[in-house]
């Protein structure tokens, strides 16, 4: 029972050393690999042979390979501060086209190749992201923005020519540097007649108008730009003069400007209101005119209608004068017919009743004595009657033959 028991402790132990052997040479020759999210790992295997490792998480490789470690996106910072970028460096020197400096301020994030035999070729000629981003990417970087400040002057950029700047910077760092031609301009002063001579870079055309380049190693190894930017470029003191100068002169000439628009302004408002105040005049003159033409219009027509309604009244006084003597002449031809008729009796018997009555008013009014006071009888007998009476009957006889009126009753 011993012995049994003896044998078995000893392969327990056996069994021990073996685990803690197989242990430590799985930690030491690791055959397994770990890539985090965000990255990719190049495995070069003892044989010499190389793979790439793009997806996150554990994979397998044989022991005793190499493992590079690669992100996906370099960042190259010129802020000059640490950022946390893949490579920190300072600000770039940059000379524009009319010889003023500039420090500028750029980041650009490259994405690395998505194939494998891009990577293992990148990989194979900079061995490691420091070797990559230090000798490769930085240089590129700044060559780029160098040979883009050259083909503006200082001037164009603060006038406007930032993202001029920045187009021509990234699309040389997708697509390889622009070869430049430099031109020699001469002019001649118009004040000073001096003669000055002006150097302007231009981008090199092919002869189907495409721009020539130099080769980017980008193409070559399938770099490709996720995104560059300058983010600021600080000027030299002398075209931070010049800038604040003509800033100034800008500022009266936008001022002087402004004065001109608002006196124009001021002017055309003046202007208007006058041909307002004109056009008010003229209206209420127009108005006043309107107003005494129609009056005098209904003025005349008042004397047009009081002249119709004279001549109306006149042509009624006419009518009614021609009626009333159309009228006269009727009723005097009737009397004359009439009295032609009957030998004017109504008129005779009227004159005849006036005699009478004449005599009568006389004969009441006499105070003398209608009888004699002495009579004979002869007389008295002869004469039968009153000598008053006889008188009065002689008269009214008198008056009717002068009358020629027969007083006899016909029969």
């Amino acid at each position: 029972m011993k012995k049994i028991q003896g044998k078995f402790n000893s392969k327990m132990l056996i069994y021990g050393i073996g685990g803690i052997v197989l242990l430590f040479l799985l930690t030491l020759l690791n055959p397994f690999g770990y890539n985090d999210l965000g990255y990719r790992e190049v495995v070069e295997t003892p044989t010499g042979q190389k793979y790439v490792i793009f997806n996150n998480g554990l994979y397998w490789k044989i022991p005793g390979s190499k493992v590079t470690t690669y992100p996906n996106v370099i960042t190259i910072s010129h802020r000059g501060s640490d950022t946390g970028s893949t490579v920190n460096g300072t600000q770039i020197l940059i000379r524009f086209n009319d010889a003023t400096e500039a420090y500028a301020q750029t980041v650009v994030r490259f994405l690395l190749p998505d194939k494998e035999a891009d990577m293992i070729v990148l990989h194979s000629e900079y061995v490691n992201k420091e070797y990559l981003a230090l000798k490769g990417l930085q240089p590129y970087t700044i060559e780029c923005v160098k040979n883009s400040a050259q083909l503006m002057d200082s001037e164009q950029h603060y006038s406007g020519g930032r993202a001029q700047l920045s187009q021509f910077f990234q699309d040389q760092l997708q697509d390889g540097l622009y070869l430049l031609d430099v031109e020699e301009i001469v002019t001649r002063d118009s004040m000073t007649n001096e003669v000055k001579r002006i150097y302007t870079s231009n981008i090199r055309l092919a002869p189907n108008g495409d721009k020539v380049r130099k080769s980017s190693d980008l193409t070559r190894f399938g770099i490709s730009i996720a995104s560059a930017t300058i983010e600021n470029v600080d000027y030299e003191s002398q075209v931070d003069e010049k800038l604040k100068k003509k800033i100034e002169a800008s500022t009266r000439e936008a001022v002087s400007k402004q004065n001109l628009v608002t006196a124009q302004q001021e002017a055309m408002t003046a202007e208007a209101e006058g041909r307002r105040r004109l056009v008010e005049i003229e209206y209420e003159e127009l108005q006043r005119q309107t107003q005494a033409v129609v009056q005098a219009e209904t003025q005349v027509k008042l004397a047009l209608q009081d002249k119709e309604k004279q001549q109306i009244a006149m042509e009624a006084a006419k009518l009614e004068a021609m009626k009333i003597k159309e009228l006269a002449d009727a009723e005097s031809y009737a009397k004359q017919k009439m009295m032609a008729a009957d030998g004017a009796l109504e008129k005779k018997l009227h004159t005849y009743e006036e005699v009478q009555r004449m005599w009568a008013t006389a004969f009441q009014n006499y105070q003398g004595a209608l009888v004699p006071t002495f009579q004979n009888s002869g007389g008295a007998a002869n004469g039968k009657g009153n000598a008053g009476i006889d008188f009065m009957q002689i008269m009214g006889a008198k008056a009717a033959m002068d009358l020629n009126m027969d007083l006899q009753v016909k029969k």
